[in-house]
C-alpha cells in the first residue's frame, strides 16, 4: 500500500434505515469501523434517509444500537451536539446548491421524461440486445425547473472511466454503457449518486469501504468528483455476504420463504442475535472472518487483537456464506473463555425472566455451581432456560425413551437405594454427592450385578426427565435433599415393582 493509504484513514458506514439491521450491514460497519482504528483514524456514523417511501419506523435507533452492542463506537456521528449534519434529509440546502452549480456549469439538466417514455426506451434496448440505459432525451432540450421534472447528471458519453479499487485494482467502465443519471428527484431530494458524494467530501472521507453492489454505480461516482473538482477517496468494495444458498442476504423478509428458510433468515437479524444471547464478541470475531483473514491458522481472537492485524490486503473478493454452525462454534468458544462468575452474570438474566420467584437466583454461589453443571451444553445464552430446567422444575411428563428407563426392572432398584441413601440434611455438597452416588453404585453391582450406567440413568431421568444433561453429581448438589427425595419417589410411581 501507499504511504498515503496508511495514513489516519476517515471512513463512514452510511446505512438507510429502510429495514432491520443484518449481519451483512454490520459487517460492512465492521471493516470501515477496523480500518479506522487500525490507522488511528476516525470513523463517521451517516444516516442516508433520503429514499423516503422505503423508510422503516425505528430502524435508524436498532442500527445505532447494534452498532453499539457490537462495540463499534463512532467519532462523529446524527447522536452528536452538530447531529443534523450527518441525517441526509437535514442537508437538502448543501446538495440544492452543488445541483446548482452543475446546471451552471453544464454538467447537469433538467428532464421531464415520464415513466412510460422511459419504459419503451428501456425495452427497445433490451429487443435489439442492448444494455438498458437513459438515453439521454433530454441532454439537448434546455428544460428549465419545473413541477414534477428530475435533474440528471451528464455523463461522457465517449471513452472509459477508470475505477481504482484497494481490493480489486484497476476496473475500466465503458461510458457508451452509462446513461445520464437522476442526482436530484422531482421531490427535491438527491440520490445516493450525489448525496453520498457531496457527504463524503464534506466530511473528509479518505475510504469508502462498502458493498460491491455499488462497484457499477462508481463510475458516476468519479465523474461527479471530476466535474466538481473535489479529490475522490480510496475505494473498497466488498464482496457480499450471502444466505447458505448463496442468495444477498436483504433487509426485508419474502413472503413466500419457506419455514426453514425463516427461521433461517432470522438468524441474520442482529436484533434475533441479541435477544437470544450470542456474545457481541463472539458475533465481531465470526464477522471478521467473513472475508478477511490474520495470515494465520489462529481464528479465536479480540477485537483488540483483531484491530491490530486487521489490513485491506487480507480482504477477499469472493463472496462470504454466512454459516449458522460457524457462528455457533464461535459463540461457543468465546464463552469458554469466560470463568464461572462472568458467565453467569450473563446467564441469570434470562433465567430470571423465567423464574421470576425464583429465590435461589440471589444465591451467586448457586448461580455460579449452576452455570458450572450446564455450560458446555449451551450454544447461546438464552439455552441456559432449557439446559437449567431440572433446578427449577421437577419433570411433569417423560418421553418414551426416558419412561422406558424408568419401566426397566432396574429403575425401582437403583431410585430406591438412592433414596435410602440420603442423608438427614437440607443440601449435599458435590463431594457428599459424588460420595453418595459412588456409595449406590458399589453397593447395586455387589448385591444386584448391576452396571454403572443400570444405576445411574434411571436416576439422572427421575431427577430431570432426559437422558442427558448435566453431570449427575451437579445435579444432586444442586437440588435440595427434599427435593431429591420427591423426585425419585414420583419416578418411583413409574417403575414396576420392585
Amino acid at each position: 500500500m501507499s504511504e498515503s493509504e496508511l495514513k489516519p484513514a476517515r471512513t463512514r458506514y452510511a446505512p438507510s434505515p429502510t429495514g432491520r439491521t443484518h449481519l451483512g450491514n454490520l459487517r460492512t460497519a465492521l471493516f470501515a469501523w477496523l480500518w479506522a482504528r487500525h490507522t488511528h483514524g476516525q470513523f463517521i456514523l451517516r444516516i442516508e434517509d433520503t429514499d423516503r417511501e422505503r423508510l422503516v419506523e425505528g430502524a435508524q435507533e436498532e442500527l445505532m444500537d447494534a452498532l453499539r452492542w457490537l462495540g463499534l463506537t463512532w467519532d462523529e456521528g446524527p447522536d452528536m451536539a452538530n447531529g443534523r449534519r450527518y441525517v441526509q434529509s437535514y442537508n437538502l440546502a448543501r446538495y440544492h446548491e452543488i445541483v446548482a452549480q452543475l446546471l451552471d456549469s453544464g454538467r447537469a439538466y433538467y428532464c421531464d421524461c415520464s415513466p412510460e417514455r422511459l419504459e419503451i426506451v428501456r425495452r427497445t434496448q433490451q429487443a435489439r440486445g442492448q444494455k438498458p440505459r437513459y438515453d439521454n432525451h433530454c441532454r439537448a432540450r434546455a428544460l428549465g425547473a419545473a413541477e414534477n421534472r428530475v435533474v440528471r447528471f451528464a455523463m461522457p458519453e465517449r471513452g472509459e472511466t477508470l475505477v481504482h479499487d484497494l481490493l480489486r485494482g484497476t476496473i475500466r467502465f465503458e461510458n457508451a454503457d452509462h446513461g445520464d443519471p437522476i442526482i436530484l428527484k422531482s421531490d427535491g431530494y438527491p440520490t445516493y449518486h450525489l448525496a453520498s458524494v457531496v457527504d463524503d467530501h464534506d466530511m473528509r472521507i479518505t475510504h469508502v469501504i462498502r458493498a460491491d453492489e455499488w462497484l457499477p454505480s462508481t463510475p458516476i461516482h468519479v465523474n461527479l468528483y471530476a466535474a466538481l473538482g473535489w479529490q475522490a477517496p480510496h475505494f473498497v468494495h466488498l464482496p457480499l455476504v450471502t444466505d447458505h444458498e448463496r442468495r444477498k442476504i436483504k433487509k426485508r423478509s419474502d413472503a413466500d420463504q419457506s419455514a426453514e428458510y425463516a427461521e433461517y433468515a432470522e438468524m441474520l437479524r442482529v436484533a434475533t442475535l441479541r435477544q437470544r444471547g450470542y456474545l457481541p464478541q463472539a458475533v465481531f470475531n465470526f464477522l471478521a472472518f467473513l472475508g478477511w483473514h490474520p495470515g494465520t491458522t489462529e481464528e479465536l481472537m479480540t477485537p483488540e487483537e483483531i484491530v491490530a492485524r486487521f489490513t485491506l490486503d487480507r480482504l477477499s473478493t469472493s463472496s462470504a456464506v454466512f454459516d449458522v454452525d460457524r457462528l455457533n462454534w464461535f459463540n461457543q468458544q468465546h464463552m469458554k473463555r469466560l470463568s464461572n462468575a462472568e458467565l453467569s452474570a450473563l446467564l441469570v438474566p434470562y433465567l430470571q425472566d423465567a423464574y421470576p420467584e425464583s429465590a435461589r437466583l440471589a444465591d451467586a454461589a448457586w448461580c455460579e455451581a449452576l452455570t458450572a453443571a450446564v455450560r458446555d451444553e449451551l450454544v447461546a445464552l438464552s439455552d441456559v432456560v432449557e439446559a437449567a430446567r431440572f433446578a427449577f422444575e421437577a419433570p411433569q411428563t417423560f418421553t418414551a425413551e426416558a419412561l422406558a428407563v424408568l419401566q426397566n426392572e432396574a429403575a425401582p432398584v437403583a431410585l430406591s437405594a438412592l433414596s435410602a441413601a440420603l442423608p438427614q440434611t437440607a443440601q449435599l455438597t458435590r463431594a457428599e454427592a459424588e460420595a453418595t452416588l459412588k456409595s449406590v453404585r458399589d453397593q447395586l453391582k455387589q448385591a444386584h450385578g448391576l452396571s454403572g450406567k443400570q444405576v445411574l440413568l434411571p436416576i439422572r431421568v427421575a431427577l430431570t426427565g432426559k437422558i442427558g444433561g448435566a453431570h449427575l453429581t451437579d445435579i444432586l448438589a444442586l437440588l435440595s435433599v427434599a427435593e431429591l427425595r420427591e423426585r425419585l419417589q414420583r419416578a418411583l410411581s413409574k417403575a414396576p415393582t420392585a
